[in-house]
């Protein structure tokens, strides 16, 4: 499906702008992905995380939109949206399979610790559920590591260091969110 981004394609700190096949995955993933990934839950996450940005929550497709736009930027800052992106080696703790960064939004296999979902999700495509099967599908398998991503995004905001730091947060764009729900209705 061709889509034109206008909002989307704004630039994202000193990484650019995101390519189209990059924002129409991550749209295709938001028409079709789960909808417990963005449902209302107890936890400190990342809706509670970027509230005063881009909230208040307006039903599902706004919720929708407001995960996509978070990836968009998050993408950006963690590997200026490449997909094959691989260990930090700014990082001194990356120096193991489970602690490696990997793909686009540089996720490490130990995250698959908040939760067993996220080790059930990794399954799920037939990885054999180690980290270094996680590196290896988070490079090759788009819809998972957007999937993965967000899912973790909904149980911690302590892994991705942009989001920790709030990095991302000046970043994020309202009409961007927008954008993203117009493409998923």
């Amino acid at each position: 499906m061709t889509r034109l981004f206008i909002a989307c394609k704004q630039k994202v700190h000193n990484r650019g702008r995101p390519p189209d096949s990059f924002l129409n995955e991550l749209a295709d993933w938001g028409k079709t992905a789960p909808p417990e990934v963005f449902a209302k839950n107890e936890k400190f996450d990342i809706y509670s995380s970027v509230i005063q940005q881009l909230g208040p929550w307006q039903g599902e497709v706004h919720r929708r939109g407001v995960m996509l736009e978070v990836l968009r930027v998050l993408g950006g800052f963690e590997s200026s949206w490449n997909w094959n992106a691989g260990i930090d080696i700014t990082n001194p703790t990356s120096n193991t399979p489970c602690s490696e960064e990997a793909g686009i939004f540089q996720c490490s296999g130990n995250s698959m610790t908040f939760s067993p979902t996220l080790k059930a999700l990794l399954l799920s495509t037939g990885a054999d559920g180690s980290c270094s099967s996680f590196i290896t599908t988070t490079k090759l398998n788009h819809a998972f590591a957007i999937e993965y991503c967000a899912r973790l995004l909904r149980f911690t905001t302590k892994h991705h260091g942009p989001i920790k730091g709030m990095h991302i947060h000046p970043w994020l764009r309202r009409d961007a969110v927008q954008e993203f729900e117009t493409l998923l209705a």
